[in-house]
């Protein structure tokens, strides 16, 4: 058996941007966390690292699940606070990329990490054999690297270094931590220059800077390009540049060029003119306000190469122009043709600059790859991985060329180095061309180290994925099929647990997936012990079927309209009263519906980025699937006979009629949309064990669900009152438009119960009946309609 990293309490150290959202982030775990720098020069010794902590609040994306957790992190400084090294278990560096500095520091420290304790330097490219070489003999084999994406809460990616002296079992035990408990992908690294991520991520971007110019492109053409044309995220090549930073990008490319000096890609391994000259104007990109991108009101602009490289231009000229150059539509209709082989047959074919671009640019990434593979990774699968959960691209270089068609493009490349065409010309290595078809293969991943195939890791975190993330080519045992509509299908793997997944676009609502709910649970109650609703992919559910809605309002179909929103709160009845417990594992959006879905069931497990919210109200609606009637009985449960409902209700309602969301599953349970003893799951790939082990543990108790709320207290036309002096202000101070106000007046209604004395006690099919009247006479109003229609085509909410 592996062993097992008991975390009770890390450190780390250097409080800079990563080192601070490093510890951030092992505080939205849970994990009890210090953060070390050097003492202030004046003013409380811990300055640095409390200023550190302050400035996580002011960055976007929040490094911190809750701005809450921003306490619980310890300031400490590397003068006075070493002695709390001695109650760490875990202990992070994360300095400036200096190895000086990093050799130093470790000196000073080592004294003071337990016996016991682990040490990981977040370098992003560092030798890790180097910095091993000055720890004491008893540590050297508890250090390794370990490599955080930035931003380290929402990248997947860690990767995962050995030094020589590093012990087996302190890896195996660092990455069943980094997965379960931070929720991330681990990937093994050679100890070589930049490891595999940004090695080939940085090579991708530098090939396609030598071949934007080459090509004579623009910068917003090249983008257009190499977003989601290509599986690759909206930012593409030259934005991404802006937002790491224009001169940590040329740093990493200097890195390149200072370790690598064997490459045979060395000439390619500098920052050119343009890059060096904006570097030298102070504009850095996103965080300067201007680098290649500039953003002027709300209009962007490029900067033009043959502006700013014009020498006889005038110092005075502007060089960005209108950033208005797209993919031509001869290569949008190469790029959308389904057959891969045939898409890059045409793109090689083609006399167009951006599809000679193109095949340029893919086949030096995929020379580059290959060549390396053997220096950087074990195996074909840890390349494609690091680059997909580190760059976000859809598939990794080698899943693109094997898609593509292995034998062939190897073919294309080598003709293409023969001829002179490609940025080097060292060979392609001899595995390439043996006539295999490919790297990926249901045996496994090949390691040109030890040329054959290698299996996924058996380490047993692992069996706690049910569905890995896949590879080309993988696939992964559905599980048996119990019941399945046009809305859901429900299965099993002979666990006892069922679970039932949706089939509509963004997990929608719709009438086949209420009526497949409604007979999943029959079935789950007569042959399983509990039910999960959970969905293969992003995101939980958006909601309800809003086009559907629209289309029986337009027709004057009120009737059948009012209907489906009686078997909507039906549904989410069914869910709670069900007599084995629903589970719902939540994950990405959790929008109205699928909001009210995870608030009916026996328990939730949400994975931490769950955004989860009662949103109606940006649709000129209100929660009709039972989210108002719940938020009542939980306010009432909350004080007990007699207590202050409104004071309960006041916490929750603003967070409806303003159609909040939150941004993570801890924000969601403070806003009183999860409930306190609900599950917060930090891999998304683990939500599904974690579910069904939740589901199989309340029926092992011997799960009955909840009586019949009978007796609802509700804060009643006091309550309405109270609230409506609140909309006032809004109104007047004009937080909210006169409908804005027209909605939440209906949320207060419904929520205190309707026009009955304070303290009254009401039933669950009052309240229902209450949602239903209020949501079925909003949806006939043309401003509702005006919402909705809005919604579907813009995807953003109208306040009118």
């Amino acid at each position: 058996m592996s062993k097992k990293i008991l975390v009770r309490r890390a450190a780390v150290l250097g409080a800079g941007v990563m080192g601070a959202q490093i510890a951030a982030h092992l505080t939205n775990a849970g994990v009890d966390t210090v953060l070390f720098d050097l003492p202030a020069k004046d003013g409380p010794a811990d300055g640095v690292v409390l200023k550190a902590i302050a400035n996580l609040a002011k960055l976007s994306p929040a490094p911190l699940a809750s701005r809450s957790l921003a306490q619980a992190i310890t300031p400490a400084n590397y003068d006075t606070g070493l002695e709390q090294l001695r109650g760490c278990d875990l202990v992070i560096e994360a300095i400036a990329e200096r190895m000086d500095w990093k050799q130093d520091l470790y000196r000073k420290i080592a004294p003071f990490v337990a016996d016991h304790a682990v040490l990981a330097s977040n370098t992003s490219g560092l030798g890790i054999n180097a910095l091993a070489a000055v720890l004491p003999e008893q540590l050297r084999h508890r250090f390794c690297g370990v490599h955080f994406f930035n931003p380290p809460r929402y990248m997947h990616l860690a990767e995962l270094i050995p030094a020589d002296t590093t012990d087996a079992a302190v890896l195996e035990g660092l990455e069943t931590f980094l997965t379960t408990q931070l929720g991330k992908g681990v990937v093994y690294a050679r100890d070589t220059p930049n490891f595999i991520g940004n090695r080939i991520g940085v090579f991708s971007i530098l090939s396609v800077i030598h071949h934007t110019h080459k090509f004579g492109l623009g910068f917003d053409e090249v983008d257009a390009l190499t977003g989601p044309l290509v599986g690759r995220p909206k930012s593409a090549t030259y934005r991404t540049s802006d937002v790491v930073g224009l001169d940590t990008m040329a740093h990493v490319i200097k890195t390149m060029a200072d370790t690598l000096p064997d490459d045979p890609w060395h000439q390619y391994f500098q920052a050119p003119d343009w890059l060096q000259a904006l570097i030298a104007k102070g504009a850095l990109g996103q965080k300067a306000g201007a680098g290649i991108f500039r953003k002027v009101g709300k209009d962007i602009t490029v900067l033009d190469l043959d502006k700013s490289l014009a020498r006889d231009a005038e110092q005075s000229a502007d060089p960005y122009r209108a950033a208005d150059r797209k993919a031509a539509d001869e290569v949008v209709g190469i790029l959308k043709l389904k057959n891969p082989a045939e898409k890059f047959g045409k793109l090689r074919e083609s006399q167009h600059p951006q599809a000679q671009f193109l095949w340029a640019a893919f086949r030096d990434l995929f020379h580059y790859s290959a060549y390396h593979l053997a220096d950087i990774a074990r195996t074909a699968r840890d390349v494609d991985l690091a680059i997909r959960w580190g760059y976000g691209w859809s598939l990794g270089p080698f899943e693109t060329w094997q898609a593509a068609g292995w034998k062939q493009v190897a073919q294309w490349i080598a003709d293409d180095i023969a001829a002179g065409k490609a940025m080097s010309d060292a060979p392609l290595p001899a595995w390439v061309l043996d006539g295999r078809e490919g790297v990926h293969m249901a045996q496994g991943s090949y390691s040109p180290a030890e040329n054959t195939l290698v299996p996924r890791s058996a380490l047993p975190v692992y069996q706690r994925q049910r569905f890995p993330d896949p590879l080309l080519g993988e696939k992964f045992d559905p599980g048996t099929t119990v019941y399945e509509n046009e809305g859901v299908r429900m299965w099993h793997d002979g666990d006892g647990i069922a679970v039932v997944s949706f089939k509509t676009k963004m997990n929608t609502v719709s009438d086949h997936v209420l009526d497949g709910l409604q007979e999943a649970i029959a079935i789950a109650e007569r042959d399983f012990q509990g039910l999960v609703i959970w969905q293969h992919r992003d995101p939980f559910s958006a909601g309800a079927d809003l086009a559907g809605a629209l289309g029986l309002l337009q027709e004057g179909k009120v009737a059948q309209f009012e209907a489906m929103v009686a078997n909507f709160q039906r549904t989410s009845q069914r869910i709670k009263y069900a007599l084995v417990p629903v589970v719902a594992a939540v994950r990405g959006l959790a929008l109205g519906g699928g909001c009210e879905f995870q608030m009916h069931s026996a328990r939730t497990v949400a994975h931490l980025e769950s955004y989860i919210g009662l949103v109606e109200a940006g649709v000129g609606l209100l929660p009709a699937g039972g989210g108002l009637k719940e938020l009542a009985v939980r306010a009432a449960r909350a004080v007990g006979p007699g207590g202050d409902v409104f004071a309960e209700l006041k916490k929750t309602f603003e967070t409806v009629a303003m159609a909040k969301v939150s941004t993570s599953a801890i924000e969601a349970q403070e806003l009183g949309l999860m409930r306190p003893d609900d599950r917060i799951v930090l891999h998304a790939h683990e939500l599904l064990h974690v579910a069904k082990a939740e589901a199989r543990a309340l029926a092992e108790g011997g799960y009955r669900p909840p009586l019949p709320a009978r007796s609802i207290q509700v804060a009643g036309d006091v309550g309405i009152a109270t609230f409506r002096m609140l909309l006032v202000n809004m109104l007047e101070g004009r937080f909210i438009s006169e409908y804005d106000d027209q909605i939440a007046t209906r949320i207060a209604t419904v929520v205190c119960g309707g026009q009955v004395d304070r303290g009254a006690l009401v039933d669950e099919d009052w309240l229902l009946e209450l949602e239903r009247r209020h949501f079925v006479e909003l949806a006939q109003q043309d401003k509702t309609q005006d919402r909705i229609g809005h919604m579907l085509k813009t995807g953003k909410p109208l306040r009118n």
